[in-house]
Formats: structure tokens, C-alpha cells, sequence
């Protein structure tokens, strides 16, 4: 029976999409990308592996032609979907609609090559109206942003396939380069570069708290110190990072000083010099965009950038939410409509403005999708109506309040400066300044307040009340202080303010960012110290090498531009070839990536990778080695380069000091302390500092044989190379420590592994809860903690982590697991591991089942076979492919 055949990108969508439209259509999923240009070598067809733009799978010598492949565990599926067309009457591609999506469905045109009609089937939320409204108005498909999707594709692959065989060479193997990832790396690397250049300035001021008498409310406030003989005193912002003034004519107070003036203002009595009232607004924030979201939901919620575009993702597929891809802060007529009517319904009339509020993207090219991030649907679920828990709750909860406080009334209130003047017994004549702030209608406020990355700065719903004073009236100081500060270098980036970073410089698309920041931490460039990110050191030789040698290419502005060219590409501005031609050989404007590479010359790969510590007159130097990074210096003698020292692997590099680097040459890893001789052995005892922590081992002969190896303990958290005793480290070697037998002989020991301390008994492990416990755990002890169930471990079944019910295709429960290649999901039947995108927190059934689908799409594990070459569609000129996917989507 014929039907028409919807094809969307993952499984879940298909689920909730097919159940709308009824049984006249089969709706199937193309389970992500059915293409992409060849991962391998392996992968590369046999027709163009001899050519020399072979490796790149991208005809450079012909109009930039790529050559795509289907790969190996996306044939079976592709012949599905091949299947399903031959019984279908009409074809629907309604992936995303946006440059990827229309890229998926130009790709499943070029792969299944129908032979009935297609139609372009776009949608911004998976809800029952807005599927059967997109299924009853297709389009075409728009080949303009297919041609910027395949150009910025193209461009990525030149980029990394060039670059990156350098950075094998001249920095360390299997680095990856990447055209928008680099920069972003770059960023990281600068703010701390900044941080290492940063000289802290000193500064002081005076804090008072003044009395207004008895019949000011509040009675008490406090004020600080703002001028002194007229001359405003000196704030953080007026130093330069050099530690230096930046501004002429204000008072830098030292500590003697302003303690000094603290005493001599102790009898002054104030006058109120000025009282400066202005009204205070503030307009609700915009609906979300795919970055304002993933910044909320780092600062709010505690969410990576990666793991909020996950649980987004399952939020959109199954119609919680409009699609999460976009950068527009607009929202369509029945939102708005939607939004007011839970405005009235959920705080009354009285915050509603007469008007309905609109808002314009500050996004350049902002193109993506054509609607802000809010609730699904003509009316909004509350959170407490979604049925949702955990993190997707969340989630929604924030998207839900965003968006209803954007079509709410102004927070209005009163924000108040006041000056007060006095002398001291010294004869400076002083001005303390206190402001204040008073909300008197909070307005959107009461649904939603925006969170700040700057912990300095006050929230919006902030408020500060200072008493109602006149000029002129006169007052005491109940306390003055002196306060000292100092200044701050800059913050590192967290995911949120790095993300904000990259909008605000237009580098890259909104949609990409949380792949970049997995990218650049995946691959070690950078890594997180709490929220902070923080470049290694291998980061800062990588970043070095492509500013001097490809400095076009690594700069934030030809990166920015490069977006600029690309949304002028997708508007039919601009020629897709010419751009990649200028990109990869040059012009008579710019020098190309081509002539670049191939004419480096010779690259100093040590001086890439050496970095001087406390200036060139120290003799130390950072080194980056295969191994990580170390310290060279010279030897009592003064001999370069004699000694040797590693450096922790998490010691950011601002606070690599010349005093730091002194500190780890005194107790290198590998310097040996000694500790004496072992009693019962007569060996000599030694601790060292090892490479994952300090450690004491006997020292063994050299005529020792060849096979013997030296006992070794790690030592206790409780426990420091400065103050390890001989009788410690002897405790240390007697472990494991043998417990006792069971009562069926078995011996226990206690041992101290990788992961803390535990028991062991045969091949069943348990966990202790202190190192102490290895010392002093008794058999009885022992034995009533085999006598409880095992939950984890390799003798017994691991527990799930997380159980998530039933499976919507094999019935089975679907439970998370943890392996040893990490953790997966798992019905009894298939196994499939979870993503870099994924975790065990955030995961739900939906998504488990859309990873398990995909499994059992793979089927049986095949050899591979030879593949010959496919070749695209050739798109000659635009006017040929337009017309050539008219035909096609016209039948």
C-alpha cells in the first residue's frame, strides 16, 4: 500500500512526529548524517587515493568537488530507507531547518535518488498543529544554504587535513587543528597569558557606617571613602594591569596613610553635601537563543554547554520546546499571545504590558531557526503540568520563566547617590559616597532574574535602602575603617563567558559552540579547574606555532569574517568556489593555506616548545614534552639546563613563578629522600615524588637479579615528603596487609590500589572508607563487609546506575551501566555506549532508545569491502542544481 515516507534525523523525533501524522505516513529516521566526507584512509574511495588531493577527499584542482561516502554502519540503513521508498508515493525531508539540516535532507536527495515527488517539510516545535501545518505547506529545497553548509564543511576539512600534519611534525603527534577550534584555544590561551603578565596593585580606602538618628529608617547604612581634598580616590579600575595608575589626579591611599586618616576622623561630624534621586527601570531580557540558554543554564543550573544542548535536544524531539539551534530572540504571535495569558492567569493584569513586547536579535546574520527557544505549543505547559523530572525538568522550568518574563511589565523603583562631607583633625576635608536602590514594582522580576558571571557586580533584584536625607542635614559615623584591596588579574573563561566571548567577537555559529568547547578539552588543549577553563601547556606551543606561521588564519578577525562570507554564501551573495579558491591558493590580496604549508621552511620544534620562567636571566625554562611539561635549569654549578623537574598536570601556568619553579627543583620527581635502612631487610628506604603522587620503595642492589622489583607504597593523604619518617615508610612497604582467612580458608587482604584503599579476597574487591583502615581493619570487620551485597565490581554483576524503564521496541528495561570502555545503555540485548555529549545524569529513556535504535540499525558486525568512488551530484552552476532539485521535489 502506498504512503508517503517522512524522513527526519533521529528516532525519537520520528516516534513522536509519526504518532501526529497518522497511518498514511511512515515516518523514519536517517539516524543523524548518512554521509560525510571519508574519516580514514580506509574509508577513501580507490578511484582518488592515487591523486595528490587524495587525502582530502576534496578536489582542489576542480571546483573544490567533495567526495562523500556512506559509512560502513549506515548501509544497512540507507538500504532501509531505499526499501521504504519504493512503497511511497511522495517523499517528505524534514530535518532541521537550518544549513546542517538542509545539508542532511540534500544529502538523502543525492542517495536515494526517488523517483516520486519531494517535498521540504520545516517546523520549529514538534507539536500535533505545527506537524500536519508544515506536512500541508512543504517547500523546496533551499540550495543556497546547503552550498554554505558543504563550503563551510569543505573549509573545516582543509583547514584540519593541512594544519594539522604540522602540528604532528613540530609539536607532538596526534593533534588535531581546527578552523574555528584553534581560535577558541587561542582565546584560552591569551586571557592567561594576561594573567601571567598581570602585576597586582595595592590600594586603600576607608568603609564607614553612618548613624542618621533615631527617626531615619533605616537608621544605620554604610558609605566608603570617595574623595579626599577633592581628589577622587583611587579604585581597582584605575590601575592598568601593569600594577601602575592609569589616570592622573587621584589619591592613591597606602595603608599608613589611611589608617592615619581613619584616627583623624574619629569626632567629625558630617553634613549631607548631596542627595541625587533618579528613577530606576529595567526591561525584561529577551527570550532565549541557543547561547543566552547555554549561559543561563551554566550559571543557573551547574550544566556544561555540551550537556545543555543535550537534554535541549530530547526536550525539542519530543515537544516540550520549540528547536534549541537558533539564534532569533523572536517569538511568533501565538507565543506572545501564550506568555500573556499565563501572565494574567499566574501574576495578574497588573504585570502585563499593554502592548505585546518584541525584541530584535543583536545577532549578526541571524538566520538559524526563525523563532526564540520557549515552551512548545499555542499554550504553555507550566513545569508541574510536563510530567518531567531531573535536569530536563530544569531545564524547561528556566526556558518556561525566560520566556514568560519577557512579555512582562518594566521593574521600576528609585535608584539614590548620597554625599557626605567633613574634616578631619588632620585638616583633610573628606566625602564619603553610599548608594542605594529601591524596587517599588518588580515587573518581570518576580518571574525571572537573570544570574551574573562577574560576582562583583549586584543582581537586578538587588536592593539597598539608605534613609531619606536632605542637603545639608548633619549626621555621625558610628565606625570608620580602613580597607585595603588589591587588584584582580583577569578571570579565566568559564564554558558560559567563553561562549559569550565567541558570539560577541562573531566567531563561528552559536549552534557549534558546545562541540568546540568538548573539542579543545577533549583533545587537552584545555581543562577545567571548577568552572574555570585553563589552557595546558601543550596549548600554549600549539597556539605559538600557528600565530607565527599562520597568523592570518589563527586571527579572530579573518576568523569572523570568514562567518561573514559563509552567511553571504547562504544568501546567494557571494560564488562558493571563488571563496574556497582564496581560502586555499590565495589571491594577489592574501597568501592561501596551500603556499603556506608547503613552504614553511624549517621550524625550531624545541623553541616551540620552551617557555622562559622568570625572565631570560633565571636559566629556567618550561619545556613541553611527549611525556608533559618540565623544567630545565642549571645545576649548583651553574651548568643550562643540568637539573630536571616536572610539572604537575594541574598547576595552571599563571602560577608557574619563578618561586614555584624553585620549590619543584628542591623536591623533583624522581629526587630520592632518604629515610634510613629497612630493619628487617637492610635495604636503604627512599620516598620520592612521583608522577601521580608521592611514594617510598626500598632501594635494591645492583647485583639484585634481574626480575626483582622493589617494594613500593604510595603514601597516605595524611601524609607529606617533608615529614615522612622512617617507621612510616617501613608500614607503608608492609602493604597489602593480610587480614586474616574466611571460613572457607580464603585469605583477606587489605591493599591500597588506584582508587583509594580496599579489601581483597580472592576476585571479589571491596572498598574501604580510609587509608587509616588498612592499618588497623580487623577480621571481624573484614567479614562483615563481605557479608553485605556486593554493588559493584568485577566478581559480581555491577549495579546500574540508573534505571529508565521499559525499552518502546524490545519491551526489555533499559538500564545505564558503567564498562570498561566507559558507560552505555543496555536492554539485556544490545549495548550502546553513551556519547561525549551524554552522561549518566541527563540521559532518559527517550534518548537511550533513539542510541539503542541506531545499535540495532548497525546489525552484525561485517568485514569491510572494497568501495569504489562517489561522486556527488556535481552542483555546476547554481542555476543548473536549482532547477535539477525543482524537478525532483516538483515530481
Amino acid at each position: 500500500m502506498a504512503h508517503k515516507l517522512v524522513i527526519v534525523e533521529s528516532p525519537a523525533k520520528a516516534r513522536t512526529i509519526g504518532g501526529y501524522l497518522g497511518k498514511d505516513y511512515v515516518v523514519e529516521s536517517s539516524i543523524g548524517h548518512i554521509r560525510d566526507l571519508p574519516q580514514s584512509a580506509a574509508d577513501t574511495p580507490t578511484a582518488i587515493k592515487d591523486k595528490p588531493w587524495g587525502r582530502l577527499a576534496v578536489d582542489v584542482e576542480h571546483d573544490f568537488q567533495p567526495y562523500y561516502v556512506v559509512p560502513r554502519d549506515k548501509k544497512s540503513h540507507i538500504a532501509k530507507l531505499k526499501k521504504l521508498l519504493k512503497d511511497a508515493d511522495e517523499l517528505y525531508l524534514a530535518t532541521d531547518e537550518d544549513r546542517e539540516g538542509e545539508a542532511i535532507a540534500w544529502h538523502l536527495l543525492d542517495e536515494l535518488k526517488p523517483k516520486v515527488p519531494v517535498k521540504r517539510m520545516v517546523f520549529h516545535e514538534i507539536t500535533k498543529p505545527a506537524i500536519l501545518a508544515a506536512a500541508d505547506s512543504p517547500r523546496d529545497l533551499d540550495l543556497d544554504l546547503v552550498e554554505a553548509q558543504e563550503a563551510r564543511r569543505i573549509l573545516d576539512r582543509l583547514y584540519g587535513y593541512e594544519v594539522s600534519p604540522v602540528l604532528w611534525r613540530k609539536v607532538m603527534s596526534g593533534l588535531s587543528a581546527g578552523r574555528v577550534q584553534s581560535v577558541a584555544t587561542r582565546l584560552v590561551v591569551d586571557r592567561e597569558r594576561d594573567r601571567m603578565a598581570f602585576r597586582v596593585a595595592s590600594y586603600w580606602d576607608l568603609e564607614g557606617t553612618f548613624d542618621a538618628g533615631a527617626d531615619h529608617q533605616p537608621r544605620m547604612f554604610p558609605a566608603k571613602l570617595y574623595s579626599v581634598d577633592g581628589a577622587r580616590v583611587a579604585r581597582g579600575q584605575d590601575f592598568g594591569p601593569d600594577g601602575l595608575l592609569t589616570k592622573d589626579g587621584v589619591a592613591h591611599l597606602d595603608r599608613g596613610r589611611a589608617e592615619a586618616l581613619a584616627g583623624a576622623l574619629a569626632d567629625t561630624t558630617y553634613d549631607v553635601r548631596s542627595v541625587e534621586s533618579k528613577p530606576y527601570r529595567r526591561s525584561p531580557y529577551p527570550p532565549f537563543r541557543t547561547t543566552t540558554m547555554q549561559q543561563e543554564a551554566s550559571r543557573k543550573l551547574g550544566m556544561s554547554a555540551s550537556m545543555t544542548m543535550s537534554v535541549a535536544q530530547r526536550l525539542y524531539e519530543n515537544g516540550y520546546i520549540t528547536y534549541m539551534r537558533t539564534d532569533s530572540t523572536t517569538l511568533s504571535g501565538s507565543a506572545v499571545n501564550a506568555a500573556r495569558s499565563q501572565v494574567r492567569e499566574l501574576y495578574g493584569a497588573e504585570y502585563l504590558p499593554d502592548a505585546p513586547r518584541t525584541y530584535a536579535s543583536k545577532v549578526k546574520n541571524a538566520q538559524e531557526a526563525h523563532e526564540a527557544i520557549r515552551p512548545a505549543g499555542a499554550t504553555f505547559r507550566t513545569p508541574g503540568q510536563t510530567g518531567l523530572t531531573g535536569d530536563q525538568f530544569r531545564l524547561y522550568e528556566l526556558i518556561w520563566m525566560r520566556t514568560v518574563a519577557s512579555q512582562m511589565k518594566d521593574a521600576v523603583g528609585n535608584s539614590v547617590t548620597v554625599r557626605l562631607g567633613g574634616a578631619a583633625a588632620s585638616g583633610e576635608d573628606v566625602v564619603f559616597s553610599a548608594s542605594g536602590r529601591t524596587i517599588t514594582f518588580h515587573g518581570f522580576l518576580k518571574a525571572y532574574v537573570e544570574d551574573q558571571d562577574d560576582s562583583s557586580k549586584k543582581r537586578d533584584d538587588e536592593q539597598t535602602r539608605l534613609p531619606s536625607l536632605t542637603e545639608g542635614e548633619t549626621l555621625t559615623a558610628a565606625s570608620v575603617s580602613a580597607a585595603g584591596h588589591e587588584t584582580k588579574p583577569p578571570a579565566r573563561f568559564t564554558e558560559a563567558t567563553l561562549i559569550k566571548e565567541l558570539e560577541d567577537r562573531e566567531i563561528g555559529r552559536p549552534s557549534t559552540y558546545a562541540s568546540i568547547i568538548g573539542t579543545i578539552i577533549n583533545r587537552g588543549y584545555v581543562y577545567k579547574k571548577g568552572t574555570a577553563l585553563v589552557p595546558a601547556w601543550l596549548a600554549f606551543s600549539v597556539v605559538r606555532l600557528l600565530e607565527e606561521h599562520f597568523t592570518r588564519f589563527i586571527s579572530y578577525e579573518f576568523t569572523a569574517q570568514m562567518e561573514t562570507v559563509l552567511d553571504e554564501i547562504a544568501r546567494g551573495d557571494k560564488d562558493r568556489n571563488s571563496e574556497l579558491a582564496e581560502f586555499y591558493y590565495g589571491s594577489e590580496r592574501v597568501r592561501g593555506l596551500h603556499p603556506l604549508v608547503t613552504g614553511l621552511g624549517d621550524i625550531d620544534a624545541k623553541e616551540l616548545a620552551t617557555f622562559p620562567v622568570g625572565g631570560p636571566d633565571s636559566g629556567i625554562v618550561l619545556r613541553v614534552g611527549r611525556y608533559g611539561p618540565y623544567l630545565e635549569g642549571p645545576d649548583d654549578e651553574g651548568t643550562p639546563g643540568a637539573t630536571r623537574a616536572n610539572v604537575p598536570d594541574d598547576l595552571p601556568p599563571d602560577e608557574l613563578t619563578l618561586e614555584k619553579a624553585r620549590e619543584l627543583f628542591a623536591n623533583p620527581a624522581g629526587a630520592e629522600v632518604a629515610l634510613g635502612d629497612h630493619p628487617d631487610t637492610g635495604l636503604p628506604v627512599v620516598a620520592k615524588n612521583g608522577r601521580y603522587g608521592p611514594y617510598v620503595t626500598e632501594v635494591l642492589p645492583e647485583d639484585a637479579p634481574k626480575g626483582a622489583k622493589p617494594r613500593t607504597g604510595s603514601l597516605f593523604k595524611s601524609m607529606s615528603l617533608d615529614t615522612i619518617t622512617l617507621d612510616q615508610a617501613v608500614t607503608l612497604l608492609s602493604l597489602p596487609r593480610v587480614v586474616g582467612t574466611d571460613a572457607e580458608g580464603v585469605e583477606i587482604t587489605a591493599q591500597n590500589g588506584r582508587y583509594g584503599p580496599y579489601l581483597k579476597k580472592g576476585t571479589d574487591s571491596r572498598s574501604l572508607t580510609s587509608e587509616e583502615q588498612l592499618l588497623t581493619i580487623t577480621l571481624d570487620e573484614a567479614l562483615a563487609i563481605y557479608a553485605q551485597p556486593k554493588t559493584r565490581g568485577r566478581a559480581a554483576a555491577a549495579a546500574p546506575l540508573k534505571e529508565l524503564g521499559a525499552d518502546p521496541v524490545s519491551g526489555q528495561p533499559v538500564v545505564v551501566k558503567s564498562g570498561r570502555f566507559g558507560d552505555y545503555v543496555t536492554d539485556g540485548e544490545y549495548n550502546a555506549t553513551l556519547r561525549k555529549d551524554d552522561t549518566v545524569e541527563a540521559i532518559t529513556l527517550e534518548r537511550a532508545a533513539e542510541l539503542l535504535a541506531e545499535r540495532r540499525a548497525k546489525g552484525p558486525a561485517k568485514k569491510a569491502a572494497k568501495r569504489g568512488a562517489k561522486k556527488t551530484a556535481k552542483k555546476t552552476t547554481k542555476k543548473t542544481a536549482k532547477k535539477a532539485t525543482k524537478k525532483a521535489t516538483s515530481g
